[in-house]
């Protein structure tokens, strides 16, 4: 245990030392943190954290933050969240620990706990705001093996709040492995090996407008006062030399959930 400390300090420290480094090398000014959005990110994915099997890769040229989050955080205050059923804002035990005027970007997350699928969907009727992004399948390379539990979530595993919300996952087997790009919520989104939503509750979800190639990759749902904008897919994410790009067409994404 002693040595785990010393390892889990020394990330601390290394993360305090590349966000000094960050910070100077902005060329954009950031809004005021007065006025900024805030975003929670509640993910298995890499984005806030990176993977690294040692100190010494964390502050190497792995270390540097995943183009996600630099995006993000360009106009945001980007919120890391490790449960969806912490203590609320309010205080109030069993909550989700972030204000409905917030985006929650999920982002191929864990499974949730049922404490977790109450708090996520009392916020959402509350007046919260939800991107998902969901992947059936997921393609992006990891460092770590499976059965890892620091590795990304490979097979999303959310039908208890999916269904909740009027809506079923599915994955087409017989569908052609490879990389292509869809147009979907203004923004040009990489797939691969995609999912797609089935509507069962009609009245609140409805399929969003995308390339007859991807039909059902992305929904829209009425949930309450809130609003779930989802995509079958993660490959957005994935870091292919091509961060400009993914970048602009996450901002778009993200400004598509906002409306």
């Amino acid at each position: 245990m002693p040595h785990r400390r010393s390892f889990i300090a020394a990330l601390a420290c290394a993360s305090l030392l590349l966000g000094a480094c960050t910070r100077e090398h902005e060329t954009e000014p950031a809004p005021d943190r007065e006025t900024r959005e805030t975003i929670g990110l509640f993910t298995s994915l890499p984005i806030f954290w990176r993977e690294a099997g040692s100190v010494s890769e964390f502050l190497g040229e792995a270390g540097a933050p995943h183009w996600a989050r630099q995006a993000i955080e360009q106009d945001a205050r980007l919120v890391p969240l490790d449960t969806l059923a912490g203590k609320g804002n309010a205080g109030k035990p069993g909550t989700l620990p972030l204000d409905t005027d917030a985006l929650l970007l999920l982002a191929q997350p864990r499974p949730l706990s049922p404490d977790e699928n109450v708090a996520l969907d009392d916020w959402v009727r509350a007046g919260g705001t939800v991107m998902l992004f969901v992947d059936p399948m997921l393609t992006g390379h990891s460092i770590y093996a499976l059965g890892d539990p620091r590795r990304p979530q490979d097979i999303a595993m959310l039908s208890p709040i999916l269904s909740r919300w009027g809506l079923e996952l599915r994955f087409d087997e017989e569908q052609p492995e490879g990389g292509r790009m869809v147009e979907a919520l203004g923004a040009q989104v990489p797939v691969n090996l995609h999912g797609t939503f089935r509507v069962i509750d009609q009245e609140s979800c409805e399929p969003g407008k995308v390339g007859d190639e991807a039909g059902g990759l992305v929904v829209t749902c009425r949930i309450g006062k809130g609003r779930v904008v989802a995509i079958a897919d993660a490959a957005l994410f994935e870091e292919t030399g091509e961060d400009a790009a993914r970048a602009a067409a996450l901002k778009t994404i993200l400004e598509s959930a906002r409306r």
